[in-house]
């Protein structure tokens, strides 16, 4: 469950953006709950309508000066990119360029095996091909030795990248990153692409004209994948870039969308992400990136469409592999859930495969509302990902861990670790100590709504009006809407009960709402529930007519109150920890006989979510501790099964009866309740 929190605009800012601005009053309150308040600075964020000179990136005038002096000399040029989906694009858009420019050009980009960036071996590779100049793009900023050894086998460096710079930057011809100490350009989050296409315009001499028109479709694609703001200068890049997907005649992009399902449909920001850039990107976790190269550099069709499918094979063998992995997972918190107790989930697998890693980690994250650190054993190399929210920092704690690591890396949000031999219990141990030392109380997830929404606003014209805050995408997420009160008058199962479509009242007005990929019977809702959703609005046209399409991306009773349920989670977790608690806290954490066979006796045979069961049952007299503390002493007596993977609960045929008082969980509560006596 996550935390809801619900935005308040000031509704004579909302007034006065639907008047000064022109926009719905949707869009205007979704603006003004993002902290746009004049007309002003709705106009500069929506209206971004070109990209900034290239040259005013600091080394931008010397690295186009440098590979146009190469070319002229017919150096050998080669182009180093990257096996992720920007460093793909990115290497495309320049090596595209180079090649049509008469350049002698060649393009390496590592495999996953090689690790990411420049390497030593990658390097006399490259110099054996009769290189002179490398250049790189999506990377580099961070490569001082390489660098340096690039210039003793008699090659010359030209840097193109977006991350951030460490304490020196690598020797080379020119540095070209944002990102730079001493580059004062306007704009600092485009990705690799972004910067490649840049530069392509740099060496025309400065002209966006040819760039945007060859390359702005790709350069597009990388900045979706690659989760950079969408913000600025991305915003118009992805905007052009949407326009020459939809109107493509590009090989690579036709049969991509065809894999995808998505020809004669519109392509946004969403499906690239859901649909192009996943495909790209599996090329590097479980094929080579070449593959999604020679997609894009090829020109025909029928050898695109060839491509495209082994792309979309290489993708589902990432989702089955995903799968299989979080299967694994579920069932060893199944057999200790105790794994899940922890303020951090941090577990270790045995071959899992390092291409998904990180992302199974945010699934985890995500699905259990913890930090998330997951590490593979493979031949004795102990390596991990990990991935947080809030403000739990991911490269702090790995920071605090840095004796028991043979390397770390990341930021707030997400990292890369490597583990001593022989160190992964102390390394979960001092994950714990640095949770517990800097978070007394752990953030939670949260899900956030812009504003709340009345059946008013609920128009055709004003839904569609929320179209000018595209394209959606990090820092400008699609807005989300709070409905209060919704009384539920159907319920109907949809795709045989994988999905649920609701009938709901607000006031007068009757709407259907869907929620995706849980069944009516896991909801557990009733006609005549009154309950408050998180949604998000779109459009639906079905023979010929329009309307508000209602999705809904979480529900619950009205009246529910959150804080009393997250804090009582919170003390369950703290007491099974062994964590000591304040003495008044024991009493009102211990459930009765009767509240525990209650609960036993309100379980279907069929089974149900726990956190529909409690809403069920809940009342003064059991509270959310109460009803964690008699599952668990149910669970640890055999009577009953908690799923990880849906978190079902499930009673267990038994044939003779159970002595209550001798669960665990109780004996542990009582000596804590004979203590406070």
């Amino acid at each position: 469950m996550k935390k809801w929190t619900v935005g308040v605009p000031d509704r004579k800012t909302v007034s006065s953006l639907m008047l000064s601005c022109g926009v719905s009053s949707l869009a205007a309150a979704a603006l003004a709950a993002r902290g746009y308040s004049s007309p002003e600075s709705v106009m500069e964020a929506l209206n971004v309508s070109e990209l900034s000179d290239p040259f005013l990136i600091k080394d931008m005038q010397k690295a186009a000066d440098t590979i146009n002096a190469a070319i002229d000399s017919d150096e050998r040029i080669c182009i180093y990119g990257d096996y992720d989906c920007d460093g793909i694009m990115s290497a495309v858009i320049l090596y595209s360029f180079l090649a049509e420019s008469g350049a002698d050009v060649f393009y390496y980009i590592p495999e996953r095996s090689e690790g990411y960036g420049l390497n030593m071996k990658a390097v006399d590779s490259i110099a054996a091909e009769g290189a002179s100049l490398i250049v790189t793009v999506d990377n580099g900023i961070s490569a001082i030795p390489e660098a340096e050894y690039i210039y003793s086998k008699g090659m010359k460096l030209v840097v193109t990248d977006h991350h951030q710079q460490g304490e020196q930057l690598p020797k080379a011809e020119a540095v070209v990153d944002p990102h730079r100490h001493d580059c004062f350009s306007p704009f600092k989050y485009m990705c690799g692409a972004g910067i490649a296409l840049k530069l392509v315009a740099a060496l025309d001499g400065g002209d966006y004209t040819m760039a945007l028109e060859q390359f702005g479709d790709l350069a597009a694609i990388a900045t979706v994948a690659d989760i950079v703001s969408l913000t600025g200068e991305n915003r118009f890049l992805v905007s052009y870039g949407m326009e020459l997907i939809n109107n493509s005649d590009r090989p690579s992009i036709i049969a991509l969308k065809e894999v995808c399902g998505l020809t004669d449909k519109p392509v946004n920001s969403q499906a690239v992400g859901f649909g192009l850039a996943p495909r790209i990107n599996a090329a590097g976790r479980f094929g080579s990136p070449k593959t999604a190269a020679e997609l894009f550099l090829c020109e025909d069709y029928d050898e695109a469409l060839e491509a495209a499918r082994e792309l979309d094979k290489l993708n589902n063998m990432r989702k089955d592999t995903e799968n299989s992995i979080i299967s694994e997972i579920e069932a060893m918190i199944d057999e200790k859930p105790q794994l899940l107790r922890g303020r951090v989930i941090f577990l270790c697998g045995n071959g899992w495969h390092h291409g998904v890693i990180g992302i199974v980690a945010s699934r985890i994250s995500e699905k259990f509302g913890k930090p998330c650190f997951l590490a593979s054993d493979s031949d004795g190399e102990i390596r991990g990902s990990a991935r947080s929210f809030g403000d739990f920092s991911v490269f702090g704690a790995l920071t605090a861990c840095s004796d028991v690591l043979e390397k770390f890396g990341g930021h707030v949000g997400a990292g890369g670790f490597t583990i001593k031999n022989g160190k992964s219990d102390e390394f979960g141990q001092l994950l714990e100590k640095y949770a517990l030392e800097n978070h007394r109380v752990m953030p939670l997830p949260e899900l956030k709504a812009d504003i709340p929404i009345t059946p008013t606003e609920l128009t055709v014209e004003n839904v569609q009006g929320l179209s000018v805050l595209e394209p959606f995408g990090t820092d400008n997420e699609k807005p989300l809407f709070y409905i209060k009160e919704a009384e539920i008058t159907d319920i109907m199962p949809l795709s045989e009960g994988a999905h649920t479509k609701l009938r709901i009242k607000l006031g007068i007005t009757q709407a259907d709402a869907l929620i995706f990929r849980r069944s009516p019977q896991e909801l557990g809702l009733s006609k005549g529930d009154i309950c408050d959703m998180i949604v998000n609005l779109g459009i639906n046209e079905f023979r010929g007519k329009t309307s508000v399409s209602i999705i809904v991306s979480d529900i619950r009773p009205h009246m529910f109150e959150q804080s009393k349920y997250f804090a009582a989670n919170s003390a369950f977790e703290a007491f099974l920890r062994g964590e000591e608690l304040p003495q008044n806290y024991y009493p009102s954490m211990y459930p009765s006989r009767d509240d525990v066979v209650q609960i036993y006796k309100a379980i279907p045979d069929e089974g149900i979510c726990s956190d529909t069961l409690y809403i069920r049952i809940s009342g003064r007299s059991i509270n959310y501790c109460k009803f964690c503390i008699a599952t668990e002493a149910l669970r640890q007596l055999g009577l009953i099964t908690v799923s990880c993977a849906d978190a079902k609960i499930k009673r267990v045929r038994v044939s003779q009866k159970a002595d209550l008082d001798s669960a665990a969980v109780l004996v542990s509560l009582r000596s804590k309740l004979t203590k406070s006596h």
